[in-house]
């Protein structure tokens, strides 16, 4: 006997691109939401705390802040681990 198979719906549950990219949105702003309740933040010193944990010469602890390109091209060349933080920061909103 044949498995019962349900019928094809002709309504779309797809979402749109519009309804993406909010989702998208609201997903990256939770992420930030997280990272600025849990982490340290360390301002433009961004560059020299991660070194010094990644060193030894500091405690390690989850960070954030600002740090120059160069800084991080740097930091990623010696191997520390960094990324941006995906959403707008609140100081840029409105």
């Amino acid at each position: 006997m044949a498995p019962s198979l349900a019928k094809k719906s002709n309504t779309s549950h797809a979402l749109t691109e519009k309804e993406k990219s909010a989702e998208i949105m609201q997903m990256m702003s939770h992420m930030r939401e997280h990272v600025e309740n849990n982490f340290d933040y360390v301002g433009d010193k961004f560059a020299s705390e991660a070194r010094a944990m990644h060193y030894g010469d500091s405690e390690e602890r989850d960070i954030y802040g600002e740090s120059t390109l160069q800084e991080v091209k740097e930091l990623v060349e010696e191997g520390i681990p960094v990324a941006p933080i995906p959403g707008v920061p609140d100081k840029l909103k409105n």
